[in-house]
Parts: structure tokens; C-alpha cells; sequence
């Protein structure tokens, strides 16, 4: 396991406590004492706990070794070197698994080919408030697959593997189900970062609601133009049915438009606990992986002659608010919907039309 932050740390922490012998590269100092001194603190539906057990800690990659997962659970940001020193350490028929949000097994297959890349999209959230500390926000459970779509032997041994820490499904279109899950985290994530808030709160406001319509229908746009088939999140959020039609962008409210909050105020229920990764980043001084969620859209869209302006902007307010010129909070959101109702008019002259 490479990366013991929130998501890396529940999988972890669940593994060993499961009986799983395993090296956990923690990278950060503060992280390897206090696994060492109390072991995996531990917070999900079954109450807090700390775990020990077979677990390795150590704080670089090791120089050699044979492995045949390496679980990638490290920021975007971080990916590709990552990759690059974790590949010798496979072994003969081993995979990279990258557990991170957008598109990460297109840069792994230029490192190690896309037969030794494994994609896990997780369906769940998690943060780690402090050193060793873990908490689950959310169940949920994976979406493994590869880029071939073929599903074998290996796929089927990491699927029990990780069904220890939920549902498992195989998948023979993974890049279907990458990118309704970047379309999710082009709003969920990054209006979260700008708003400051958990997603609970966040979804109560009708125009943060309207924003992420838009965001999704944006990624949405430019799944169809790359011709990927979008698969459902977590087997129920149907992206092609969120995205906004024509007639919803342009016009008032509409029953459907209606039913389309209600999903999103109930995923905001569902979800609430879950904090922006991202904002959490920011905060430690790290850099926001917005390129690699909502700059991923702004750029492929660009290949195909398509706008995306609601994702370029956000991505400009989320590196905004990382070079602390703007601030992430609930008013900021605000004026982000004002600007972006009439392109290139002034907010302030011209009233919104109904969300």
C-alpha cells in the first residue's frame, strides 16, 4: 500500500485487521509513529477501534521487492512518480491498483502497459483528521476493472481481497465507470472545496444543486464525445439521466428538473459527512488535484471543439483559493452561480433566472 491518507488508511487498517499481511508505505513520519505506538485508529459503522497486526511500515519505497498487488493510494498529484518507483517491485503477471478519482490508468498504462494496471473505483468516503487516525464517512463499496475489459483470475482474487471492506464489482467497462465518477467528483469535490462545507450542508442550497447539475452535464458532454458508454455510480446514480437536457440549460424549473434535485438532495443526505479531499489538501499545503478532475474535462472537451466553462472556472477558483487570493466558503459558491448564469455579463445587473 503506497499512500496512508483517509482512503488508503480505512483500506489498510480494514486488511489488517482481517488477517492480511501487509507493507504500508505511509510516506509522512508523524503517520509511521502513530500506527507504531497505538496502531490503525480506526472509525466506521462498527464504533472506533485501534487495529494491529501484520503490517510493515515504512516511510519511502523499498528497493526491491515482489509483489503481486501494489495499491496506489496516493493524491493525483503523486501518481505518476509513484508508478515509476513502485514498478519494479511487482512481480512476474503483478498490477499497479490505482484507488485514486479521475483517470489515473491511462498515465499508468504509459508506465508499466495496461495489462499490469488494475482501475478500483471507490464508491465510498473517508478522511484522516489526524496522524493514524481513519475515519469512514460513508459505505459503499469498488468497481474493479481494467482497460480491456477483460476480467480474469487476477481481477477475481483482488475482488475478494477487497470485499472486505465492501461490495466488490467486476466491471468489463471501467472507463464507463471512471467517468461518472469523475463527472460526480467534478462537483461534488470541487464545488466542496470552493464551499468550504460538508456535502450534507452544501446540498441544502438549491443553486449549489444547479451548479452541480451543470458541472455533471458538462462531463457528461464530453464522455459521449470521447464515446465512452458512462456506467451507473455505485450501480444506482444514472450520470445520463442527471445530465441536463437542452430544454432544462436553457429554460425554468420543470418536473424533471425537480426530480433531479431530489436526487442530488438525497445523495447530499446519504453522503453528508463527506468533506472535500481536496479542501483537505489545500488546508495541509498541498497542491488541489483539480487538473485531474475538472481540468480533465476543460481539456478533453478543448480536443473536441466543446466548451466546458463551468469547469474551467471552477478550476480557476479551486488554484485561487489554494494561492489563498479567494476564500472556500458558502459565499463564494454564490457568486460563482451569479457569474456563470450570464456569460460575460455582470451579475450584479442582471438578475438570475429561476435555478
Amino acid at each position: 500500500m503506497v499512500g496512508c491518507g483517509g482512503i488508503g488508511g480505512v483500506i489498510a487498517a480494514t486488511l489488517v485487521e482481517q488477517g492480511q499481511r501487509l507493507t504500508v508505505v505511509t510516506r509522512r513520519a508523524a503517520i509511521t509513529e502513530a500506527i507504531r505506538l497505538r496502531g490503525f485508529d480506526l472509525r466506521d459503522e462498527l464504533g472506533q477501534r485501534r487495529i494491529r497486526g501484520e503490517v510493515e511500515l515504512v516511510e519511502e519505497l523499498p528497493v526491491e521487492g515482489s509483489w503481486d498487488f501494489v495499491f496506489l493510494a496516493v493524491p493525483p498529484t503523486g501518481l505518476v512518480e509513484a508508478a515509476r518507483g513502485a514498478a519494479p517491485l511487482l512481480a512476474k503477471g503483478g498490477a499497479l491498483v490505482c484507488f485514486q478519482n479521475g483517470l489515473a490508468e491511462e498515465r499508468l498504462a504509459r508506465i508499466v502497459g495496461p495489462e499490469r494496471v488494475i482501475g478500483a473505483v471507490v464508491a465510498w468516503g473517508a478522511s484522516s483528521p489526524d496522524p493514524g487516525v481513519f475515519e469512514r464517512t460513508s459505505a459503499g463499496g469498488f468497481t474493479l476493472g481494467r482497460l480491456d475489459g477483460e476480467v480474469g483470475e487476477q481481477l477475481e482474487s483482488l475482488g475478494r481481497i477487497l470485499e472486505a471492506i465492501g461490495p466488490v464489482e467486476l466491471s468489463t467497462n471501467l472507463r464507463g465507470a471512471r467517468w461518472s465518477k469523475l463527472a460526480l467528483n467534478c462537483a461534488v469535490s470541487s464545488l466542496g472545496t470552493i464551499g468550504g462545507d460538508r456535502l450534507g450542508v452544501l446540498m441544502r442550497h438549491r443553486f449549489v444543486r444547479r451548479l452541480a447539475l451543470e458541472v455533471m452535464t458538462e462531463a457528461v458532454v464530453v464522455a459521449r464525445a470521447e464515446g465512452v458508454r458512462l456506467e451507473k455510480v455505485a450501480g444506482t446514480l444514472d450520470l445520463e439521466w442527471v445530465a441536463l437536457t437542452d430544454a432544462e440549460r436553457s429554460g425554468a424549473g420543470s418536473p424533471s428538473v425537480m426530480a433531479k434535485h431530489a436526487l442530488l438532495l438525497a445523495v447530499g443526505a446519504r453522503y453528508r459527512r463527506l468533506r472535500s479531499s481536496m479542501l483537505a489538501a489545500i488546508e495541509r499545503g498541498r497542491e488541489p488535484p483539480v487538473d485531474y478532475l475538472n481540468g480533465e474535462v476543460v481539456d478533453r472537451a478543448m480536443r473536441h471543439g466543446i466548451g466546458a466553462p463551468l469547469n474551467a472556472r471552477i478550476r480557476e477558483l479551486v488554484h485561487a483559493i489554494a494561492r489563498r487570493e479567494e476564500r472556500s466558503e458558502v459565499s463564494t459558491l454564490r457568486r460563482l452561480y451569479d457569474e456563470t448564469r450570464y456569460p460575460g455579463a455582470n451579475a450584479a445587473q442582471k438578475s438570475p433566472p429561476p435555478a
